[in-house]
């Protein structure tokens, strides 16, 4: 999630064009969230603390969704924050399932898959900037896929103790792990899709 604003250029109808302030609430909350991910590797590695480690991704998700909502609200668009909340939110995707691998809460080939899909989607953008286009704008189906993998991961550090809450929270992560990966490879793909129409279009132009 962006910021509430899609990662190219223009901002969406509504919000302010972005500018090109630093210093804002939004990428503030930004910077902070990135600042986070050591302290969540170390407290979930080291002593294995996943209570805290859980309320440290808690925090992250929830400074996610307020400098969308700051950003909006008070007009802060900036073309930092455009760059910089899509990139905390996959390293967060990216360390969060390394992490639950490496304790052996989640299988390996779960990480493949997602990696898979970011250098798929790394891929696609290069496509654009090869052709001299900006990044596609941030697809609805994509924030869903991340809200979701945001949420059933951090939920995962709840299962590895004993009683209810962990019952609780072992079917419910997977659920939202399992439609999140589903979701965020099908965003790719329409991601993919949609560079293939722009570029097919522009080469359409001077033939018009």
């Amino acid at each position: 999630m962006t910021n509430g604003q899609p990662e190219a250029g223009a901002a969406p109808a509504g919000v302010a064009d972005p500018t090109d302030r630093v210093l804002t609430v939004p990428n503030v909350l930004s910077f902070a969230r990135l600042l986070l991910i050591p302290l969540f590797i170390w407290l979930a590695l080291v002593p294995e603390a996943d209570g805290w480690a859980f309320a440290v991704l808690a925090i992250s998700a929830i400074t996610d969704f307020l400098d969308g909502k700051i950003a909006r609200h008070f007009q802060t668009v900036s073309r930092v924050g455009q760059l910089l909340d899509p990139i905390a939110d996959r390293l967060y995707v990216v360390t969060t399932i390394v992490v639950l691998a490496i304790r052996e809460i989640v299988p390996w080939w779960l990480v493949i898959t997602l990696v898979a899909r970011d250098v798929f989607m790394a891929g696609v953008q290069l496509y654009m900037r090869r052709h001299a286009l900006p990044p596609l704008p941030v697809h609805y189906i994509g924030k869903a896929a991340t809200v979701c993998l945001l949420f059933g991961m951090p939920t995962l550090m709840l299962t590895t103790g004993d009683g209810t809450v962990a019952d609780i929270a072992l079917p419910l992560a997977w659920a939202f792990i399992l439609w999140g990966l589903a979701i965020y490879w099908w965003s790719a793909l329409l991601y993919a899709e949609q560079a293939q129409a722009i570029v097919s279009g522009r080469r359409r132009e001077p033939e018009a």
